[in-house]
């Protein structure tokens, strides 16, 4: 996860030979040791997912009794995440309160709000529906901000919604999932505010803490925090998808239709919600992200422990298809110049 301070610095940008902006924009050592891999990681890292995925489907067997693990798993990726973040972060909360809300309600609602509409369009199976609901109802993705970053979008903005979107989730994800779902299976939401907060609020607060307190030994980590995530993240999605192996062949075209379809909607309404709301053109190419990028990990942990396998499909094809679209995205807005310069 990208994060932000307050020392202008020149990133490269895939695909186009400009600055990340053309004005100082606020970037912090954690953007500057990413920015050198970003490239490399955006590329890799889709293939990566990918590959994982097909290990768990080849090989079920072996990735399936890890099923217990996969809570403490993305814990290992919120800790990351925390590491990541810095005060300066939350203060940009502050200085700007309109833009972070507007990211903030736009991704509560559009991407809960499109869940539940391809669910019912595409009447998908109560586990299915379930899993794709659960999906939109999850935080911002954890790569949101590379994302970002790459296509040339206000970055600090990036990643203050999704470090507000990740601190609410413990109450906002599991009422929306109750709203949303309970129709189609029973939700346990007091379960999930527990997990949440295990899995994701504890871990990152424990990262903050480490970044604050541990400054030294954590700035020499921060280069390799992606490739962590990368590599954990893969695993999750092998045992994922090695615990639906049995019904991917039957429902995985519906899957995949219905996650396009979902990160679609979120992307394109994502950059339209900043426009409306008049922000300008990086801080647009930020929300598209921000709404369209989910923590999938988080969302295949949910349904893994309160649902069924197949319920946590969703969540795994979403981490290798939001991984190849916002990179695609991402590629091609970086190409494009800034509307406001």
């Amino acid at each position: 996860m990208l994060e932000a301070t307050t020392s202008p610095q020149k990133v490269p940008v895939a695909g186009a030979d400009t600055d990340v902006a053309s004005s100082p924009v606020p970037v912090n050592p954690a953007l500057a040791a990413e920015a050198k891999i970003a490239r490399i990681a955006v590329t890799v890292f889709p293939l990566l997912v990918v590959a994982a995925g097909v290990l768990g489907f080849l090989l079920p067997g072996a990735f399936k009794p890890l099923s217990p693990s996969v809570p403490y798993l993305l814990g290992i990726i919120m800790f990351c995440m925390g590491l990541t973040l810095t005060p300066a972060d939350f203060a940009s909360v502050a200085k700007r309160p309109w833009a972070v809300v507007l990211g903030i309600v736009a991704h509560y609602v559009i991407m809960p709000g499109a869940g539940w509409l391809i669910a019912r369009a595409l009447n998908l199976e109560p586990e299915l529906a379930v899993g794709l609901i659960l999906v939109g109802c999850a935080p911002s993705g954890t790569a949101s901000n590379v994302m970002a970053f790459l296509a040339k979008g206000d970055v600090a903005l990036s990643v203050a919604v999704a470090s507000v979107s990740t601190l609410i989730a413990p109450i906002v994800t599991p009422l929306l999932v109750l709203i949303l779902a309970g129709s189609y299976l029973q939700i346990d939401a007091g379960g999930m505010v527990l997990d949440i907060v295990k899995t994701v609020l504890l871990p990152v607060i424990a990262g903050l803490l480490a970044r604050l307190f541990l400054k030294k030994l954590i700035a020499k980590a921060l280069p390799a925090l992606p490739w962590a995530s990368a590599v954990v993240i893969s695993l999750i999605v092998a045992i994922v998808v090695a615990g639906s192996a049995n019904k991917i062949v039957a429902a995985g075209g519906i899957v995949f239709l219905a996650v396009v379809l979902h990160n679609g909607f979120g992307l394109g309404l994502g950059y339209l919600a900043g426009r409306l709301g008049r922000l300008d053109d990086k801080a647009r190419r930020a929300l598209a992200f921000e709404v369209g990028m989910q923590n999938s990990g988080l969302a295949a942990t949910l349904a893994t422990a309160h649902f069924t396998p197949l319920a946590a499909l969703p969540s795994a094809v979403f981490s290798v298809w939001h991984n190849v679209s916002g990179a695609a995205v991402a590629a091609w807005l970086a190409r494009r110049p800034l509307k406001d310069a």
